[in-house]
């Protein structure tokens, strides 16, 4: 078992667990996070989200980023500046779409996520672009879910 440095689990999730989890997932939710799909900017749930707490992979529950790492971008989609912990978000060179950016996936279950840039604030500098579609909101006290 491989467990981050926040201990929680990230050894990979099978395929057959994968889609166990995603049959609970809407056809957006699915679109973003197994088919690498990304929402329109300014429709995401979470967009306007100011309340303390976690987002958490909504097809695995690992948490991902806290809501004081979170920052209006101006860029339409839930932006962070630094992740959960960073062995929960994977980074991956993504050459699509006819430029070259930084894709971030959720490190157990492989879920798109979005994408980081490096034009974010202080002290990482780092912009961490989400789909809503791909994120749970646990408000602060709420148990983390402990999926997998």
């Amino acid at each position: 078992m491989t467990t981050s440095r926040a201990g929680y689990d990230l050894t990979p999730l099978s395929q057959e667990r994968v889609e166990a989890l995603a049959a609970a997932l809407s056809p957006e939710e699915r679109r973003v996070l197994l088919d690498h799909g990304t929402e329109r900017p300014f429709c995401g749930t979470l967009l306007d989200n100011h309340r303390d707490g976690a987002y958490v992979c909504r097809l695995c529950g690992l948490p991902l980023f806290r809501s004081d790492a979170k920052f209006h971008s101006g860029t339409g989609w839930p932006s962070f500046f630094a992740p959960f912990d960073a062995d929960h978000v994977r980074e991956l060179t993504d050459d699509g779409h006819g430029m070259r950016r930084v894709e971030i996936r959720c490190a157990r279950c492989d879920g798109h996520l979005g994408h980081v840039f490096p034009d974010g604030p202080r002290p990482t500098g780092l912009r961490y672009c989400l789909n809503s579609a791909a994120l749970e909101f646990r408000d602060a006290g709420t148990p983390l879910p402990l999926r997998g």
